[in-house]
């Protein structure tokens, strides 16, 4: 396995002098040389063909014990130096301080094609970054992680990618509902790729500590490997890379609305300065249509993360980093226009979206109440959001009623009465706007079918996959992974998957509310 390794990140930003990998504050560094912790029985359990084809590794070199190796953090690939970043961050609005890479450590730097990506294990031990944690994953929030990477990538939603899954042979303790009742659970270690894991909590951390030479080294590294086409880093720079990570944030997070993803953590150091969506915990994508939602026990009271508000906490979080980077501009007024800005494109942008996934493609003064009408009917009873706007595009000018989505409702019976009446007059008013539109039919459908998918990763379906995993059969792990290659496909043998979450999924843990351990 011969990788083409580059060292731009450790050969252009200030390393951590102190060697020793112990829990500590870190100063002056962007990162700490840390090796991972050596696994007792290691076992590949899955791979990502595709990813090993961007870094350049073969389908026959994936099945060598060096591999094995590499990726689950028993052997360091020679001449690399693994390292764990050091960063800081707003945790459920609040200053937390130094975080860093507490699980996380990053294996090297490989450059395939024209294309630079960093490869890190994640669960591969402790860093000086742990605080009080042991470092490690457990096979449960793997498999999810793993699973929805790639889903997201083929989804079309900027993202870290996957390249293999595994056991570590190890037991870890963890008490999967903070409830007090810990219990040894299989452990495991993702290995993530992307072009970069830099975070805004990064640069927050250089602004907190007053740091502004190494918050200088950092945004102009930034720029020349990430964002080169915005010329020489200069003040005009720095505005103009603000701009671009808050297009590239808010690009995300309305991907993130078209297909009812809900991240469920959205703190500052979860945030990806390319406006990928990094960090998988308590994930989960919308069963029932409901703004209100959040996947996150730990978000069970305020519900900060739901469903509705992520657009809000985008830009939150981009206020953050606008105060991190505002040191090197010294100018509000630049990057208060691009906050603004952020609103008004959220709008547009929201409604853009919302229009094609109704095949909504001339402009008509009634749109706006046309689709807010819908969401109000969404919301009168449980609906499930996958299979609502993938029906709608069965919709012709002789099948303008309710039927046609009936499979989306949980309790068809509470469609009756005023609540049928209301969607009955939607229907009617969707079917003559639908008369005004240009294309065909069958040319509508596939433009709807085209961002509406007809698969994603219920939590249900992963804990299915977890559950079998748990008993020592890896088989759905790899059904779901096909299966979500292509989600917009209809795929007639995984018809089964095209379901509402079973009724024995809605109240059980990991199909309906997650922890930040998971």
């Amino acid at each position: 396995m011969k990788l083409n390794i580059k060292n731009t990140f450790t050969d252009n930003l200030p390393a951590d002098k102190n060697l020793e990998n112990t829990r500590r504050q870190v100063e002056n560094a962007v990162f700490s040389y840390v090796s991972p912790k050596k696994t007792s029985n290691p076992k590949v359990l899955h791979v990502s063909e595709e990813m090993a084809s961007e870094l350049g590794i073969s389908l026959v070199e994936t099945k060598t014990d060096f591999f094995k190796n590499i990726v689950t953090g028993n052997e360091i690939y020679p001449e690399t130096k693994p390292f764990a970043m050091c960063y800081a961050g707003h945790q459920f609005g609040n200053w937390a301080g130094q975080l860093g890479d507490g699980r996380a450590i990053n294996l090297f730097e490989v450059e395939h094609k024209n294309k630079n990506w960093k490869v890190q294990l994640k669960g591969a031990g402790e860093t000086p970054y742990s605080r009080t944690a042991d470092g490690l994953a457990v096979l449960r929030s793997s498999i999810r992680e793993y699973l929805c990477s790639e889903a997201m990538f083929n989804l079309g939603i900027p993202t870290t990618r996957a390249l293999s899954l595994s056991l570590s042979g190890d037991q870890v303790l963890r008490d999967v509902l903070y409830n007090g009742n810990p219990a040894y659970e299989k452990g495991a270690i993702v290995a993530r790729t992307a072009p970069s894991f830099l975070r805004f909590g990064n640069f927050e951390i250089f602004a907190a500590r007053n740091d502004v030479k190494n918050l200088k080294i950092l945004a102009d590294y930034s720029i020349n490997h990430h964002f080169s086409h915005l010329g020489n880093p200069s003040k005009k720079t720095y505005i103009n890379f603000f701009k671009e990570v808050t297009e590239r944030t808010l690009q995300m997070i309305i991907d993130w609305q078209r297909v009812g993803f809900v991240h469920g953590v959205m703190n500052t150091d979860n945030m990806s300065i390319l406006g990928l969506t990094i960090d998988f915990g308590p994930f989960g994508w919308l069963e029932g249509f409901d703004f209100g939602w959040t996947p996150n026990t730990t978000d069970r009271q305020n519900k900060r993360y739901r469903y509705g508000n992520q657009p809000n906490i985008g830009l939150w979080n981009l206020y953050q980093l606008a105060n991190a980077l505002f040191p090197l501009i010294e100018d509000a007024k630049p990057l208060e226009e691009i906050l603004h800005t952020y609103k008004i494109n959220f709008e547009k942008q929201s409604f853009a979206m919302m229009k094609t996934k109704l095949g909504l493609y001339v402009d008509d003064k009634n749109d706006l109440e046309l689709i807010q009408n819908l969401e109000d009917n969404l919301q009168l009873t449980e609906t499930d959001m996958t299979i609502f706007f993938r029906s709608l595009s069965n919709l012709n000018e002789n099948s303008s009623t309710v039927k046609i989505v009936e499979d989306a409702f949980y309790n068809l019976e509470d469609v009756s009465g005023e609540i049928k009446s209301r969607w009955n007059l939607w229907f009617q008013k969707y079917t003559e706007r639908l008369q005004k539109e240009t294309l065909s039919h069958s040319e509508r459908q596939e433009k709807m079918n085209a961002i509406n998918p007809k698969y994603v990763l219920r939590n249900y379906m992963a804990q299915l996959a977890i559950d079998k995993a748990n008993e020592g059969d890896y088989s759905l792990i790899d059904e779901l992974f096909q299966l979500l290659k292509n989600p917009y496909k209809e795929q007639p043998k995984n018809e089964k998957w095209f379901a509402k979450r079973p009724e024995w999924a809605r109240n059980k843990v990991g199909c309906s509310m997650l922890s930040c351990s998971s």
